[in-house]
C-alpha cells in the first residue's frame, strides 16, 4: 500500500475517534503501542513444514544472530587480503595464520583467527548496486530493492519483509516475546537522501510484522528498554484493566470501522499489552542478570553489548535478533577516507571481541549448533586505495561474509576472489543466495511462498542455498 493512500484506522465519527486516541496514549504511556513483530513463535512446526516443491530442509538452527556491519567493511582488509598485489591494492595489513591450515585472515581479527574452526568464509559475494540503501535491502532481506541503486528511496510498505518477520509470518503465535528484534537502532546514513535503508521491517506484511526495535547503548549504566517500563505508579493490575477496557471500546468500533488498519492496530495493542505484563520479556532483556565477567568478555561497548544481548535473547526464544552496527558518528564501515586506521582503532576491535566472545560463549553453553551467526555487510570497498584520503570506495563486485553454527560447516571457505579482490574467480554468491542459505539452515525452504497483500505467492527468498556450506 502507498503511504500515501493509507486510510485512517480511526472510523469517521470525531467524538469517538478521540476516546480512542486518548486510550492509546494510555497504552504509550505505559510502555509501546509500536512494539514490533509477534508474540514468541514455535520453531518446530515450521522446520517440519514442506516448500511448495514437497521438499523439507533439515531443522537446524532454532535462532539466528544476524550481525550487520552497515556501511561495507573492507574484504581486501578482513577476510580477503591479498598480499601479493599491488601497493595500491593490498594495503596496510598483514595475514594470519588461524586455526585452519590455509585460512589466512587479518592480522588485526587475532581473536577470531583462533576460532576459525567454527565458522565458514564466503569470499564471492558479489552484486551490482553500490548504493548503501537499495543494498541493505537485498542484505536483509533476500530480494532486490523496489528501487535499486539508490539512496534516495525511503523505506516503504512496498518493500520485502525483512528476514524476520517472514519468521514472525510463517511461526505460530504464542506469548511473552517478539519473534524478531532489532538492536540498537534503525539504520541510516547522513549521506544517503532517503534516510534509513529499507528492508528493515515487515514492508508488505503490514506493521504487526514489523520487528521489535530496542534503542539506546547498552553499555550505558543506567540503560534500560523503556518500551518495557511502566509509567510511574501504574501496576500490572491496573494495565491489564486498561487493556479490557480499551478491548471493550474496540469492539464497539468495529461495528463502526472493519478496515484492515484498524484490525492491524489492534493486533499491535495486543503485543504490546503482552509484552509489557511478561516477565520472561524483562528477564530476557536484563542485561544486569550477566556477570561482570560475562560483560567485559563481550567489549563494554556499544556493539559488545549489544551483541551479549543478542545471546540472551536468543536463549529466551527470540528467533531473530540483528544487531547493527551503531550509530558511531564516523560513517560506520563507511571507510572512503581514513580506512585502514579506523578499522585497526575503532572498527575492527570491538567487532572482533565481540564475534569471538558470542561463538565461544554459545559452544559453551551447547547452542552453537541450534543458532545461526552471520556477519556482513551490504558490499565491500573498492580494491583501489584513495591515495589523497586513505580510503576505499563502494564496491559491490566482490565481497566477503561470515557464517557460523546452525549447521553450517567449520574451517570451510566458500568461493574465491580474483588476485586484486576485483571480482568473484570461483562460486559467485549473491545476497539473495546468502539470505537463502540463512533460511535454510532455519529449516524454511527459501522456494517457499507467501501470499502478499494483494494475494500474489512470493518465494521467501529470490536466491538459492549454497548448498556445500552444510556439514
Amino acid at each position: 500500500m502507498d503511504r500515501n493512500s493509507e486510510k485512517s484506522i480511526l472510523g469517521p465519527r470525531e467524538s469517538f475517534r478521540q476516546s480512542v486516541q486518548v486510550s492509546r496514549r494510555h497504552v504509550l504511556e505505559a510502555g509501546t503501542l509500536g512494539l514490533m513483530g509477534l508474540g514468541l513463535g514455535d520453531l518446530l512446526g515450521l522446520q517440519t513444514a514442506s516448500g511448495a516443491d514437497g521438499r523439507s530442509p533439515r531443522p537446524r538452527a532454532k535462532a539466528c544472530i544476524f550481525l550487520f556491519m552497515w556501511g561495507g567493511p573492507s574484504h581486501l582488509d578482513t577476510f580477503d587480503l591479498k598480499p601479493q598485489a599491488p601497493d595500491e591494492i593490498r594495503g596496510d595489513f598483514k595475514p594470519i595464520a588461524t586455526a585452519v591450515p590455509g585460512m589466512n585472515i587479518c592480522e588485526h581479527f587475532s581473536r577470531v583467527a583462533t576460532l576459525t574452526d567454527r565458522l565458514s568464509i564466503v569470499r564471492s559475494l558479489h552484486h551490482t548496486d553500490p548504493a548503501h540503501l537499495s543494498s541493505a535491502h537485498a542484505t536483509l532481506t533476500g530480494h532486490w530493492a523496489p528501487v535499486i541503486n539508490s539512496d534516495a528511496e525511503p523505506p516503504s510498505r512496498r518493500d520485502s519483509p525483512q528476514i524476520g518477520s517472514i519468521l514472525a509470518r510463517l511461526t505460530n503465535k504464542g506469548q511473552g516475546l517478539p519473534p524478531s528484534v532489532t538492536i540498537p537502532w534503525i539504520v541510516s546514513h547522513p549521506a544517503a537522501p532517503g534516510g534509513q535503508a529499507p528492508g528493515q521491517n515487515g514492508g508488505w506484511l503490514g506493521k504487526s510484522y514489523d520487528p521489535f526495535v530496542v534503542a539506546g547503548d547498552p553499555n550505558e549504566k543506567n540503560w534500560r528498554v523503556k518500551e518495557l517500563s511502566l509509567r510511574g505508579g501504574l501496576s500490572i493490575e491496573r494495565l491489564v484493566g486498561r487493556q479490557q477496557l480499551l478491548s471493550h471500546i474496540d469492539q464497539q468500533r468495529e461495528a463502526i470501522d472493519r478496515t484492515a488498519e484498524a484490525g492491524e492496530l489492534n493486533a499491535l495493542q495486543q503485543q504490546a499489552f503482552s509484552l509489557l505484563a511478561s516477565p520472561r520479556a524483562r528477564a530476557a532483556f536484563d542485561l544486569s542478570a550477566e556477570s561482570s565477567h560475562a560483560r567485559d568478555r563481550y567489549g563494554r561497548n556499544v556493539h559488545g553489548q549489544c551483541v551479549l544481548m543478542a545471546r540472551r535473547l536468543v536463549e529466551h526464544g527470540v528467533s531473530l535478533v540483528t544487531v547493527n552496527w551503531h550509530n558511531d558518528g564516523h560513517n560506520f564501515w563507511d571507510t572512503h577516507g581514513n580506512n585502514f586506521n579506523r578499522l585497526k582503532n575503532d572498527l575492527i576491535p570491538p567487532a572482533d571481541q565481540a564475534l569471538s566472545a558470542l561463538l565461544e560463549d554459545l559452544d559453551q553453553r551447547g547452542l552453537l549448533e541450534e543458532t545461526l551467526v552471520v556477519w556482513v555487510g551490504e558490499f565491500g570497498r573498492k580494491p583501489i586505495i584513495d591515495k589523497g584520503h586513505a580510503g576505499r570506495a563502494h564496491w559491490p563486485f566482490c565481497y566477503s561474509g561470515l557464517l557460523a553454527g546452525g549447521g553450517i560447516r567449520g574451517g570451510s571457505i566458500h568461493g574465491a576472489s580474483d588476485p586484486h579482490g576485483m571480482h568473484p574467480a570461483q562460486d559467485p554468491v549473491t545476497p539473495l543466495d546468502f539470505a537463502a542459505t540463512i533460511y535454510q539452515s532455519l529449516g524454511i525452504d527459501p522456494h517457499q511462498t507467501i501470499p502478499n497483500r494483494i494475494g500474489r505467492p512470493v518465494r521467501v527468498s529470490d536466491g538459492e542455498a549454497i548448498a556445500d556450506l552444510f556439514g
